[in-house]
């Protein structure tokens, strides 16, 4: 037996059912395929330019910091310029997501290296296949376009999200990813990321980069 199936086993004998139960596993399917929405506030149920402006207004009050384009290949001008107003090495390391590798990144300074991230890149820059304009959240999925590692391991962390994927609320996020991906084709990881890394937790002092990047740029193409 694989340790998943002594750990599983022992699940099932403290429950006192089997894998063969068919009334529980027509439970779980009923649930993928008929996943119930939670309930969506009134401030996520904006439209048009408002959700932009919203998501902008949200994410500023988490600390993170807020750029806007008209077309794409305006990335790297705008993150150069972000490197060099806070005196930020030139350098950023990124997954292989389409989107940031086709972009004009050689008329920079910046030194760009591809792959995850090891603990030492001061800066990352990953593309979020979502946003969420009720919390000024970002959604990333894990991949080689995008590595988990991105998302913690760089004390900076560049986010590039489409104004198109800024939705209103989670459960438009959700439903978007079931129809990409499909019920049983989720990602393995989803992170919602929602402003810098930080904490409370000594002395309830608030404490940025506890856990993660210390300081998180969004670029919002569109």
């Amino acid at each position: 037996m694989s340790d998943r199936d002594v750990v599983l086993g022992k699940i099932r004998r403290a429950l006192s059912v089997d894998g063969g139960d068919v009334g529980r596993r027509a439970v779980v399917v009923a649930r993928l395929e008929n996943a119930p929405r939670g309930i969506v506030p009134e401030r996520g149920q904006v439209t048009g330019e408002a959700r932009i402006e919203l998501f902008a207004t949200m994410a500023e009050k988490v600390s993170a910091t807020v750029t806007r384009v008209t077309d794409r290949v305006d990335i790297p001008r705008v993150v150069t310029e972000f490197l060099r107003d806070h005196n930020l090495p030139a350098s950023l390391r990124m997954g292989d997501d389409p989107l940031l590798n086709d972009l004009p990144w050689s008329v920079t300074p910046i030194d760009i290296s591809h792959g995850p991230s090891g603990g030492s890149d001061p800066v990352g820059i990953s593309h979020a296949i979502a946003g969420v304009a009720e919390t000024g959240t970002l959604v990333l999925t894990s991949g080689t376009d995008n590595p988990t590692t991105l998302n913690f391991l760089p004390e900076t962390h560049v986010i590039v999200v489409r104004a198109e994927d800024i939705a209103g609320d989670y459960e438009t996020i959700w439903d978007m990813m079931r129809e990409r991906c499909g019920e049983r084709e989720l990602p393995r990881t989803v992170n919602f990321i929602t402003g810098p890394s930080r904490s409370g937790d000594i002395e309830q002092k608030l404490l940025l980069g506890a856990h993660g990047p210390r300081r998180l740029h969004v670029v919002v193409v569109g």
